[in-house]
C-alpha cells in the first residue's frame, strides 16, 4: 500500500525522514512563558511543537507560537470544535482532533471545511481509553481491531466532507498493544502515522517504554513523526526522542557504544563513558565512537566504530575502524578521542 504525503507547514510527512515533536506543559493563558518553552524546545532538537488550545480564545497562542518558533505548530482539540477553527484561523499548522469528542457531526464537518480551505492537515488521535463503548463490547476490550474500527470510522466522517489530508494514531500506555495496533493500521491505511506510547510514566520507566514500542515500529519501517510522552520537562522528551532515533539507526549525532565492564577492566570506564558522552551530546556528526574496556573488547569488537579508545592498566589506546592510531595514559585517552572525533 502506497503511503500518502502530508504536508505539516514545510514538513512533508510520510517520506523518508521521522520527525521529532514535543508537547508544550504550560498553560496556554501563560503566552509569554509557553512562547519561552517553545524556543528552548526547538533549540533542543523539535522539529514540531504541539500546544493546547482549550477554547477559542485560547487560539492567540498559536499565533504567538508562530510568531516565535521556525517548527510547525499544532493545535490540539478535544471537546470544542470552535477551538479548532479558531487555531486553524490563527495559522496551526496541523489540528489534532478525536472527531468522537467534538459533538455532532455538524462540529466535525465544520473543522473539515476550514482546514481544507487552508491545507491545514488533521491528526485523527484514539487512545485505548476513547474507543467506543459499542467496539470495546463488540471486540471485548480496545484491541488493535477496535482501535482500527474506531479511528476507520473518524477517517470516513472526513472523507464525507472531501477532506483527506489526515495523519493517524492509536495510542495506549501498554506497549504490546501500542505495537499491535500501529502495525494494524498499517496494513490497512495508506496515512502517515504519528506514532507514542501514550502516559508512559517518568523519565526513566517513560522512556524505557517508548523506546520499546516506537523503537519495534521504527526497525518495522513504520511511523513518520514521533513524541516521547513523559512526566517530566519536555526538553526530556526531545533529548529520549533523538536517542531512539540514533539507536534504530535513523538519528542524527554521534553513537556511542561502550561495553559493560567486566573483571577485565583495569581503568574507571564508567567515568570515561560518561565524559565522552558529555563532551559530545552537542555534535551532529553521524559517527559510531567506541569506549571499550580492554583490548579483548577493544579494535577488535570494536572494529566497526569510526573512532574509540580502550583500557590497559592505567592506560589505553586510540583505535580507528580497528586499527591502532596510538597509545596514551589513562588521563589522556578523552581528550585524545575528541580530538580525533573534530577531525572527522
Amino acid at each position: 500500500m502506497s503511503k500518502k504525503k502530508v504536508k505539516v507547514g514545510g514538513l512533508t510527512l510520510g517520506g523518508e525522514k521521522i520527525y521529532i515533536q514535543s508537547m508544550l506543559n504550560v498553560p496556554a493563558s501563560d503566552i509569554e512563558g509557553s512562547v519561552a518553552q517553545a524556543v528552548r524546545l526547538e533549540r533542543a532538537g523539535c522539529e514540531m511543537i504541539r500546544a493546547a488550545v482549550p477554547a477559542p480564545e485560547d487560539a492567540k497562542l498559536i499565533y504567538a507560537l508562530k510568531n516565535s518558533v521556525g517548527i510547525p505548530v499544532i493545535a490540539d482539540i478535544h471537546f470544542d470544535y470552535k477551538a479548532a477553527i479558531a487555531a486553524a484561523e490563527a495559522g496551526a499548522d496541523k489540528i489534532r482532533i478525536n472527531p468522537g469528542n467534538i459533538g455532532k457531526e455538524e462540529n466535525v464537518k465544520a473543522v473539515a471545511q476550514v482546514c481544507r480551505s487552508r491545507n491545514i492537515p488533521i491528526r485523527v488521535g484514539v487512545n485505548s481509553g476513547s474507543v467506543e463503548k459499542e467496539l470495546l463490547a463488540k471486540y471485548s476490550g480496545p484491541t488493535p481491531q477496535a482501535m482500527c474500527e474506531s479511528i476507520s470510522r473518524h477517517i470516513e466522517l472526513l472523507n464525507r466532507y472531501d477532506f483527506d489530508d489526515i495523519v493517524l494514531s492509536v495510542k495506549s500506555s501498554d506497549v504490546r498493544l501500542t505495537v499491535a495496533s500501529y502495525r494494524y493500521i498499517h496494513e490497512h491505511f495508506p496515512y502517515p502515522l504519528h506514532l507514542g506510547v501514550t502516559e508512559a510514566g517518568t523519565v526513566r520507566m517513560g522512556t524505557l517504554k517508548s523506546a520499546i514500542g516506537i523503537g519495534a515500529l521504527l526497525c518495522d519501517g513504520i511511523g513518520d513523526t514521533i513524541r516521547v510522552s513523559l512526566t517530566a520537562d519536555p526538553e526530556e522528551e526531545i533529548r529520549a526522542a533523538r536517542d531512539i532515533l540514533r539507536a534504530v539507526g535513523l538519528g542524527n549525532g554521534i553513537e556511542i557504544i561502550s561495553c559493560p565492564t567486566c573483571g577485565r577492566t583495569k581503568i574507571d570506564l564508567i567515568a570515561l563513558a560518561d565524559e565522552v558522552e558529555r563532551r559530545t551530546a552537542g555534535l551532529q556528526k553521524n559517527i559510531k565512537v567506541a569506549v571499550m574496556g580492554c583490548a579483548v573488547n577493544g579494535p577488535g569488537e570494536a572494529s566497526n566504530a569510526d573512532v574509540g579508545i580502550a583500557g590497559g592498566n592505567g592506560e589505553g589506546i586510540l583505535f580507528s575502524k580497528g586499527r591502532i592510531i596510538k597509545k596514551l595514559p589513562e588521563n589522556e585517552l578523552v581528550d585524545a578521542l575528541i580530538d580525533e572525533i573534530e577531525k572527522l
